[in-house]
């Protein structure tokens, strides 16, 4: 079973540059999005897949996605928290075997504006992940805008205070996976260099690798045994990031 998850940073946009087709070619059983950046009436058709869409309140923003070949048991939308659920920046798919999250972590934004709330956004998304891994396994993945350690980026040093490399946000990352849960990338591959999602669209970012590891896929620590591999898709283009994958046995 392939599992995809993509931040698209406009879902429109991509599709003009190869989204279907990158998807047509990879077949995934599921495919989660974040950033979509559209209401449900501009959705698109995905054929041969059930889709579920979840929304920002403000047009243009945020937003996230999942398709499925295979009809979840049921699809919940945000965490049940008002203060967070008018961003669209999580659905939960349940599963026989799993729940699956599709997450879009706020950004704590230039000059850390938003770094308190993303502090509660934080502690309130780690306990409703909890609760649902007291019930069955999950499997949550997503744009997370933080790279946890400093192999995760390119320049670790002079991005020491900025947003996404807080020590703040590296702690909570952290607290998150302390609390039962695998970061599948480094579980399989815990020294490897250079290997990024998410690059700058300044300073050719991307020609250079000057690149940030942001988009994570984590399970339940009793179902690491069925993550065969995770993979990182750098070659993939479309958006400033590339997609993750995971593949179940």
């Amino acid at each position: 079973m392939k599992l995809i998850s993509w931040n698209v940073n406009g879902l429109r946009a991509c599709v003009g540059k190869g989204f279907f087709e990158f998807l047509e070619r990879e077949q995934p059983d599921m495919m989660c999005l974040q950033e979509t950046k559209l209401q449900p009436e501009q959705a698109p058709e995905v054929e041969g897949y059930y889709d579920y869409w979840n929304s920002a309140d403000k047009k243009g923003y945020s937003g996230t996605a999942i398709f499925s070949k295979t009809e979840p048991l049921a699809v919940t939308y945000d965490i049940g928290i008002d203060v967070h659920d008018h961003e669209g920046r999580v659905i939960t798919a349940e599963y026989p075997e799993f729940y699956l999250v599709t997450v879009y972590v706020p950004n704590s934004q230039d000059g850390l504006k938003r770094l308190d709330y993303r502090m509660t956004w934080e502690d309130d998304f780690r306990a409703y992940l909890q609760a649902l891994d007291q019930k069955k396994p999950v499997i949550v993945c997503g744009d997370m805008n933080v790279a946890h350690k400093e192999i995760d980026l390119k320049n670790p040093k002079t991005n020491r205070k900025n947003a996404g490399f807080t020590d703040e946000e590296r702690a909570k990352m952290t607290e998150l996976l302390d609390a039962g849960f695998v970061d599948t990338f480094r579980h399989f591959y815990p020294e490897v260099e250079g290997v990024y999602s998410w690059w700058s669209y300044r300073f050719k970012a991307r020609e250079k690798n000057a690149g940030w590891r942001i988009d994570y896929f984590l399970v339940s620590e009793r179902f690491i045994d069925r993550v065969k591999d995770a993979r990182i898709l750098t070659d993939v283009f479309g958006s400033d990031h590339c997609p993750v994958v995971i593949e179940l046995a």
